[in-house]
């Protein structure tokens, strides 16, 4: 009995002494975080880096399935349903799986997301979208294997995936246009609670998809109306979207209300802005 304690203490000695003991990952984890319009993307993955190594077409081979990182699966998530290279993939998290070549790259997004590298059988079954994607040859190496969302805009961006002189961009699109919509239309069924800035965020999303323009008008002159007219970036919309419908004396006489108002707030940015756009609708 007293050896199997001792035996005890010495293995939980070890434990201890080990969790002391810290040294840098070879493939340091990463997380990243993006807001695409409405819909949260979070990417999950280990960071390899070259260390002298060829790695396409040599530490990883062309034409063979590649966990696309290291250690465990290479994540994905997104909170809404999206469209991925124009395949319709669910909400939820996927792993990220490819197939490198020199001209096209093969990328999986598969439903298992609980291996470490790539399955022991892959199962076809169990690959929610399939996309084709060129490489494009990039002018510097990257040194750690890295992924980005980049491009972004309303509607989506581009997940882009760069090691050594490679990197691939695959566009998704996200449901922000639906999103909003129905967050716009539930808001305005109850206009008793709506402030100036819920008037604004309508009119100015109406204004930059370039839906109903005088709706979007209307939301904006509330906001401006409701702010008392000492928002700078309010007046400033305003007065484009009058540009936008042609009416060029309201559009001048907002943008020189929003002059007014964003050199007082000294934001020299909205300054420049409506002294050329003054110019320019002033040649009209």
């Amino acid at each position: 009995m007293k050896k199997f304690a001792f035996l005890l203490f010495a293995v939980s000695m070890c434990f201890s002494l080990e969790a002391q003991i810290q040294t840098p990952a070879p493939s340091p984890s990463s997380t990243l975080e993006q807001k695409v319009g409405l819909t949260d993307v979070t990417v999950k993955y280990s960071r390899p880096s070259m260390k002298g190594r060829k790695i396409f077409g040599g530490l990883e081979s062309y034409g063979e399935i590649w966990r696309t990182g290291a250690n465990e699966n290479t994540t994905i998530s997104f909170s809404d349903d999206v469209t991925v290279e124009g395949k319709e993939l669910k909400a939820g998290t996927y792993a990220i799986y490819t197939r490198p070549n020199e001209a096209v790259w093969e990328v999986f997004f598969y439903t298992a997301t609980d291996n470490w590298g790539n399955p022991q059988e892959w199962d076809a079954s169990k690959v929610a979208a399939t996309v084709k994607v060129e490489t494009m040859e990039i002018p510097m190496p990257i040194e750690s294997f890295t992924i980005t969302i980049d491009d972004l805009h309303n509607n989506g961006a581009t997940l882009g995936i760069m090691w050594e002189n490679t990197y691939v961009g695959v566009d998704f699109v996200v449901p922000t246009v639906d999103k909003a919509l129905k967050s716009i239309e539930s808001a305005m069924e109850s206009k008793d609670d709506l402030t100036a800035n819920d008037y604004f965020a309508a009119g100015s999303y109406y204004f930059a998809e370039g839906m109903n323009m005088e709706q979007a008008k209307e939301w904006v002159n509330k906001a401006v109306e409701m702010d008392g007219g000492k928002s700078y970036w309010m007046m400033r919309t305003q007065s484009l979207i009058y540009a936008k419908l042609g009416d060029k004396e309201a559009a001048i006489e907002a943008a020189k209300k929003s002059l007014a108002a964003a050199q007082a707030a000294g934001n020299p940015d909205y300054v420049k802005m409506n002294k050329e756009s003054l110019q320019e609708w002033a040649k009209m």
